[in-house]
């Protein structure tokens, strides 16, 4: 697919709502059938975006995801519906109502910056993506406040704007996900220098950054999305704290929040208690798990690994609490006597520290006749051992 324009007209939009709900397993024969009233690309462009809508769906929703126009790299690399509207929430009470989007994809974050209120330039190089992002702000009746613009982010003024959001592109073919923040393309040093020019700047880079690499100025932000890590973002600005760390949750908007002058040694190592608190992937990505184990009155159950351990459990949304039942050496066949003994028909696999795979875990422990209860093994280090927690979650 290198242009959407056919499935812009009257003929392709009318056979994209035909195609909308098309099973992967039926789409030879629903193809054969439609190519004998319709031009075969044209066909194939449908059932290709069909897929796409079906895929976006888990990041934009049926609703939205049924009327816009999707790229592969698109789908894989946009971002989170729910996650661009909040970050769009928090421009917006700035006062911010302009920004310029620069590596703007197929525009999910300046739909979310448009219906917040906010007038947007979003800006990429890709033709096929700046087609995407026009056909998407015009599906959903934004685009008198979305302007897409062709171009070389690295050529765009954006003076007057109040502020500036950077998404670079942060894979490559044929290497796949880059690491290196100098790789990213454009680069993270011109990245900041775009962000520092206006008065807020806003820089998207991977979760797993080196804490090291970020600007001193800059503070930086992790956010999940129901319990899974989905980006990290550096903010500029005046009312940005220069080397802060910030953890956030959604959909509940939980937030923890730590500068250089309060951030907490890591906890000591302890005996495991009666809990285990998995810290949300947000709140490690941001070093602040001391910072839960001090709210939580634990410590961590090896200096290695970010599993928090206390004897009362204290309800906290930055953590999902276990209670212990068991504490084992690992040993495969110890695992399955004792889920045997128990009628355990439920595993959950949880690991941190072991190189064992979950599922292959799984299929060697569970017996044959499995029974009706359940419960939650985690494999892990305790004080350096290879050690099986099994338990169950505080509900």
């Amino acid at each position: 697919m290198n242009d959407l324009a056919p499935l812009l007209t009257p003929e392709g939009r009318a056979l994209l709502d035909e195609v909308r709900d098309t099973d992967p397993a039926h789409e030879l024969a629903v193809a054969t059938r439609l190519r004998r009233e319709h031009p075969a690309e044209l066909v194939s462009a449908a059932l290709g975006q069909a897929r796409l809508r079906q895929r976006a769906v888990a990041k934009f929703g049926a609703q939205d995801a049924r009327r816009m126009f999707f790229t592969p790299n698109g789908v894989e690399q946009s971002t989170r519906a729910s996650v661009a509207a909040y970050r769009a929430e928090c421009l917006r009470a700035k006062g911010v109502r302009s920004v310029a989007d620069l590596c703007c994809g197929i525009g999910g974050d300046a739909i979310a910056f448009a219906r917040a209120g906010i007038r947007v330039l979003a800006v990429d190089r890709d033709p096929l993506t700046c087609e995407a992002a026009r056909a998407n702000a015009d599906a959903l009746g934004l685009a008198g406040l979305i302007e897409v613009r062709e171009a070389d982010v690295t050529e765009v003024d954006t003076a007057g704007y109040d502020a500036v959001f950077v998404d670079p592109a942060r894979r490559s073919s044929p290497r796949g996900r880059i690491f290196d923040p100098e790789a990213y393309s454009p680069p993270l040093s011109w990245a900041v220098s775009a962000a520092l020019a206006a008065p807020f700047g806003l820089l998207k880079i991977g979760p797993g950054i080196p804490h090291e690499a970020i600007p001193a100025e800059a503070t930086a932000e992790w956010v999940s999305d129901h319990g899974d890590v989905k980006e990290a973002v550096l903010w500029f600005g005046p009312d940005v704290t220069p080397g802060a760390r910030r953890a956030t949750l959604l959909p509940a908007g939980a937030g923890l929040h730590a500068t250089r002058g309060t951030m907490l040694p890591d906890p000591e190592v302890r005996p495991v208690g009666r809990y285990l608190y998995e810290p949300d992937g947000a709140v490690i990505r941001a070093h602040l798990v001391a910072q839960v184990a001090e709210e939580l009155d634990g410590g961590l159950i090896d200096a290695t690994i970010a599993y928090v351990t206390a004897d009362e459990y204290r309800p906290t949304p930055y953590a999902t609490a276990y209670e212990i039942t068991d504490q084992l050496p690992f040993g495969v066949k110890k695992l399955k006597a004792l889920l045997r003994e128990r009628r355990i028909g439920i595993l959950t696999v949880k690991k941190r520290g072991s190189a064992v795979e979950p599922e292959e875990l799984r299929r060697k422990v569970l017996p044959k006749q499995h029974g009706t209860a359940s419960v939650t093994v985690f494999l892990t280090r305790v004080a350096g051992a290879p050690t099986m927690l099994l338990g169950h979650p505080v509900r």
